[in-house]
């Protein structure tokens, strides 16, 4: 629609509008100056492993060695070793949906079977312990914790997620993967915590799992890291050697300046995306028919259009999905946004608001002018 001049504005994109910091773009400079452009350890650079083992340690209070640390091509290379090393036809992984698209597919690709614990915008799109005791059986292999959320930004506090790894506890043949991957993007004073860290008891079959794109806006850099037990951290790097191998060795260099680096720039990007959520939040709720809770973290909202199925558009299309709200919200309006659907949850559909107010503040005029034009 861009292409054939359509004014469209684009909010379904999960990446930061910021650049990458000046001071990992200078190191990833340098490291090209030094040569470093050959093959790494398959695992990652020696410097950028110690750095990781640095950061669990000053962040998350969680101790690993080097060898438990393994570096990937992005966070989603991160699930794949993970699941396609220990997953067999019949095993089970629990979802809480909403769910980020790439879960239950990447779960269907390792032969298993995804199994969706569905949530509820009145109870913060979270699952609770009874949820989770309640989705728990023999053929349970792992539970996705992804906090802060895509596509909620819901995100467990540390009272939240002790009571579901107290269930953990009680059930040892269930992993835990700890989606941490917006952990510096919580607002409103929330303290991010995390499964292992919460739960020690738990530390011998949780996998942790972060990254370079969101917090330092090197999505195009493909860089993710995890740390777990040795045994299956080695099982995830002899997958990793027979399909990638390395990471890109620039890249890693860069994530070694961005986790021993400053942090100074996280505090304004987080100011100016909560002013985005805030803003957000309040011109949708201002749309007729729509309801938008306030989320924790991330860049996205999860607005519910419970209020507007059923009812006709102008030219006499009938909202029956949230399928048919973005593709007519789309074509109308030119606001481009992911429907709930994709995401396990209906009726409900997502935006980023990573991006400007301008453009935030345009899309949501559109969406309630769409909003009140339906009958």
């Amino acid at each position: 629609m861009k292409a054939a001049g359509r004014d469209v504005v684009g909010l379904s994109a999960g990446e930061p509008d910021f650049d990458t910091p000046d001071h990992i773009k200078a190191a990833a400079k340098a490291a090209i100056d030094r040569g470093e452009t050959k093959y790494t350890a398959v695992a990652g650079s020696p410097e950028l492993r110690k750095a990781v083992v640095e950061k669990f340690k000053r962040e998350n209070n969680l101790d690993y060695r080097p060898d438990q640390v393994l570096v990937t091509a992005g966070g989603k290379q991160v699930l794949f070793n993970a699941f396609l090393a220990t997953l067999d036809p019949g095993d089970e992984v629990i979802v809480p949906a909403p769910y980020w698209v790439s879960y239950p597919d990447i779960v269907l690709l390792a032969g298993a079977t995804p199994v969706p614990v569905h949530t509820t915008m009145a109870g913060g799109f979270k699952m609770t312990p009874a949820d989770l005791e309640a989705a728990i059986t023999p053929k349970t292999k792992w539970v996705i914790l992804n906090s802060p959320s895509n596509p909620s930004g819901a995100a467990y506090d540390r009272d939240e997620l002790k009571a579901l790894t107290e269930v953990l506890v009680r059930h040892p043949h269930v992993w835990v993967l700890a989606d941490d991957i917006y952990e510096h993007l919580t607002y409103d004073n929330f303290v991010f915590t995390t499964a292992a860290e919460v739960e020690p008891r738990l530390y011998d079959r949780t996998l942790t799992m972060n990254g370079m794109s969101k917090a330092y806006s090197m999505t195009g850099w493909r860089l993710g890291f995890c740390a777990g037990p040795k045994e299956l951290i080695t099982a995830m790097i002899t997958l990793q050697g027979q399909s990638t191998s390395n990471a890109a060795s620039i890249s890693q260099a860069a994530a070694v300046a961005g986790l021993n680096g400053p942090k100074d720039f996280l505090p304004g990007w987080r100011q100016a995306f909560k002013e985005r959520r805030d803003l957000v939040v309040k011109m949708l709720n201002e749309a007729k028919g729509i309801t938008c809770p306030v989320p924790e973290g991330a860049f996205y909202v999860y607005p519910s259009i419970a209020g507007v199925l059923g009812k006709k558009t102008p030219a006499g299309q009938v909202i029956e999905s949230d399928l048919d709200f973005i593709t007519q919200l789309l074509e109308s309006e030119g606001v481009a946004v992911v429907h709930g659907e994709a995401f396990g949850l209906s009726p409900h559909f997502r935006i980023s608001y990573a991006t400007s107010a301008a453009a935030l503040t345009e899309a949501g005029r559109r969406i309630q002018k769409f909003c009140a034009a339906l009958k």
